[in-house]
This record gives structure tokens, sequence and C-alpha cells, in this order.
């Protein structure tokens, strides 16, 4: 095979694509048989393709685009640094952007997190989480102590242990997984909830679930609770009020270490650094991020320790060496562009203006909701929002909700709008920049959408 390529000519680049570059989640039977769209620009809270035409960024990439594409500043940034030391053995060395980084999220967390070990992305802080749960309980002497707690629909990587802490009932794969480290815990989304079960009472039966699989496993054998603060990639599950106050109770009761998957949440999603303690109220062992730390201008992640989990781990037992690490733990030029991505929020006030948009949202998102008939729930807090649709009352199949999927992205995207649909859910999470009118234009598209499809699914 001549592997020699040329310039490439029209249509070139998506041909090689098709047959050469495997994309995330790709049906392995047809992967060749799709055309991926491909982008070229990008800037504020738009993206254009290759044939030149503008779409709003609803995603906001894969929710992590918090300040906006093309910011000069945060290229000046990486360059600087790739030029001054683009890389450094973590095993050996550190450099200032890693110090500086570290201290300044040890300043941006809640409670005593002051500890940060530098990761890949948010699939490897959560493997950090739990591995640093298991080796302090070998080295308290409880090597029984390894189940970790998590909840159906909920999120937490791609790698082995994300994966296995993964529960989303559709991700039905032909991965392996280590089944036998984790336990779910049933569905936590109020609007799954019996009709005549108010919102106090749907909390108490989500405890009543937590403290029952307790007493069945025995709390001696469970290590961790994994929580996202909102299950966003279930569908921007937001539990109950009180229900991340009362489990962190329950943790704190049995020794198990409550872990606060904050890679989508964290960084301003929510108006705040950190949601944990500013928006639910509680201070974890472990919070993991990701995602809008660098506003995804880079890879980078972070699973951050609390000084009790710390000092709980120095006074153990047996081999002292955290065995954990990744060639790209404090990569220089990741944490540069963290650090110009958190003095571009801070100086234009960023969660501040979150905190001034999000009525605006929530209420175009609700409004969307109570319009619709076809839209079931209309849910989600901060710039976070899920529109959880009934294409098909007659026949509520996964089948029926891919393809309903299909068709309101299509349309959308016709229109200018990208979505990243989960079947029948559409969810929105765009960059914390967008404005009040850039709101109304985004959800006047989905609005549009939404009446074409009602118009065949309910005549």
């Amino acid at each position: 095979m001549n592997k020699q390529s040329n310039a490439p000519a029209p249509n070139d680049l998506n041909t090689w694509d098709r047959d050469h570059n495997l994309h995330p989640w790709t049906n392995i039977r047809d992967w060749r048989k799709t055309d991926f769209m491909r982008v070229n620009t990008a800037q504020g809270i738009h993206i254009w393709d290759s044939e030149g035409k503008r779409y709003i960024d609803g995603p906001g990439g894969m929710w992590c685009v918090q300040i906006g594409y093309g910011r000069a500043e945060m290229a000046e940034a990486i360059a600087a640094q790739a030029m001054a030391m683009p890389y450094a053995s973590p095993w050996s060395f550190t450099t200032e952007p890693a110090a500086l980084l570290a201290r300044k999220l040890a300043e941006m967390t809640p409670g005593d997190l002051n500890t940060v070990h530098f990761t890949a992305g948010g699939s490897t802080a959560v493997d950090t989480a739990i591995r640093a749960m298991q080796f302090l309980n070998n080295r308290l002497g409880r090597p029984d102590k390894k189940i970790v707690l998590s909840r159906e629909k909920a999120y937490h990587g791609s790698t082995y242990l994300a994966a296995t802490m993964t529960g989303k009932e559709r991700f039905k794969t032909r991965f392996d997984k280590a089944d036998n480290l984790v336990r779910f815990l049933p569905d936590v989304n109020p609007y799954h909830r019996p009709k005549d079960m108010g919102m106090a009472a749907w909390c108490d039966a989500k405890i009543a679930d937590f403290e029952q699989m307790i007493a069945e496993i025995g709390p001696e054998h469970i290590g961790a609770f994994i929580a996202e603060p909102i299950l966003c990639s279930g569908g921007v599950i937001v539990p109950p009020p009180g229900y991340h106050q009362r489990t962190h109770e329950i943790c704190r009761r049995h020794d198990i270490l409550y872990i606060s998957d904050e890679v989508v949440t964290g960084f301003g999603r929510l108006g705040h650094w950190f949601a944990s303690q500013d928006v639910f109220g509680i201070t974890p062992d472990i919070i993991t991020c990701a995602k809008g730390l660098t506003s995804g201008y880079v890879p980078l992640g972070a699973c951050i320790l609390s000084d009790a989990l710390m000092e709980h781990l120095a006074g153990g037992q047996g081999d002292d060496v955290f065995y954990n690490g990744y060639t790209y733990c404090g990569h220089p030029v990741a944490c540069a562009a963290a650090l110009k991505n958190i003095e571009i929020m801070e100086r234009e006030d960023i969660l501040d203006h979150v905190r001034r948009v999000t009525p605006h949202f929530q209420s175009r998102l609700r409004h969307i909701g109570e319009t619709f008939e076809i839209v079931g729930d209309a849910r989600g807090m901060g710039l976070l929002g899920c529109l959880e649709c009934r294409p098909d009352l007659s026949e509520e199949t996964y089948a029926k909700h891919l393809q309903f999927g299909v068709k309101l992205d299509a349309l959308c995207e016709a229109q200018g709008l990208l979505l990243r649909p989960f079947g029948n859910m559409a969810v929105f999470s765009p960059p914390l920049i967008i404005t009040t009118d850039e709101i109304d234009e985004m959800f006047d598209i989905m609005e549009a959408g939404l009446s074409q499809l009602s118009a065949e699914y309910t005549g």
C-alpha cells in the first residue's frame, strides 16, 4: 500500500476520515458509510462547517467550551508555553504552570480539598478517584471495603473503571467491566416518579433506596459513593432537593467516601466554580473535574482529594507509593491553558453572567415544555437543560426514540442549531458567554423544529 499523501483535493478529507478515523461510539458495522460534518472555524458560540454554514453550538462542544471559541489569548498562552517548555515528565519534574494551577484549584474547591492529582481528562480523573479509595482501604487493612455505589443513568467515563461506574441502561456494550466493584441504585429522575408522589416523598424514596442497598451489602464492603451533582449525560437529571445532603450524611455515618463527579458541573456551568458546596451544600471527599477546566482548548482533568483523606492514606500500612499516574499528568501546556481560562473567566465575571442569564435560559426551556404536548419534561439548572420528548405514546421504544432524535437533530441543524440528541432527549449546555438574544435564537430554532415534528407525530 502506498502511504504517500498529497495535498487533499475536494472530498479527500471526508474520504480519509471515513476510511481511517474510528470516531467514538461508532457503529462498527457501518462506520465507513458515515460522513461526519467537517467543521473548519469557530468564534464565540458559533461553529462554521466546511461549506461556510454557521451554527449555534447547543452542546458547547461536549459540555466544555465555557469561554467560547476563538480566544486569541488562549492560543497565545498555549503557544508561549509550548515554546518555553512543551513537556516535562511528572515523575521527575514540576513546572510553573502545574504548581500555579494546583494552588489555584486548591483555593477554588470547597472545604479541605487541597491535593490535586492531574489527569488527561474526566475518565482518568474518575479512575484515579476509585483507585485512591482502593489504595486507602488496602492501607487501612480493609481489603473487602471496595464496592462503589453509583446511580442508574449516571455517566462517569470510558476507561475501564470509569465505564464500570456508568449506569446508563442503554449502554449494553460488548466491552468488559468490573461488575463486582459496583452496585447501581435505581433511577433518581423526578420525572419518572409516580404521578401522585410529591418531590419530598420522591426524595425519601431515593434515600430509602440508598439506605437499603447499604444494609444489603454491608457498609464494611462499600468504599465509595460516586455521584454527579446533576446526571448530565443521563439527560440533565436534577435530583430532588435535599438528596445530595442526605446521601452525604449517610456516607459520613458509614465511613463511605463521597466522590463528586463535577466533570460537567465544574467551572461555571451552574454559575459557580464547583457545584458541590455552593449549589448543593456538601463538601465531598473527592472532586473530579475536566472539560470546562480548559474550556476544551486542550485536554486536562484533575482528581482533587481532601486533607482528611490524605491524612488517612499517610497513616495506613504497607507500600507507601501511590502507583497512579499518567504521561500527561500536569502537562505544562494544558496547565497554562487552564490558568488562562480561569483568568478570562475571572476578569470577565463569567460566573456572574451565568447567574444573570440563567433565569431567561430556564424560562425559555420550560416554556417549550408547557407549549408542546410532545415534550414530556423540560428540566435543568444553570446553563444546563434537557427536553425529554414523547414521540409515540402508543409504543415507547428505544428505536422510536432514536428515530425521533435523528429527525429533530436534522430539522434544527438545517436552521443553524447543533444538538446532541440522546434518543428522545435534546440536551443544552451552550458556551457560558451566550447572551439572552442568542438564547432566544437557540430556543426559537428548537421551537420551530418541535412544531414540525409535532405535526408529524401528533397530527
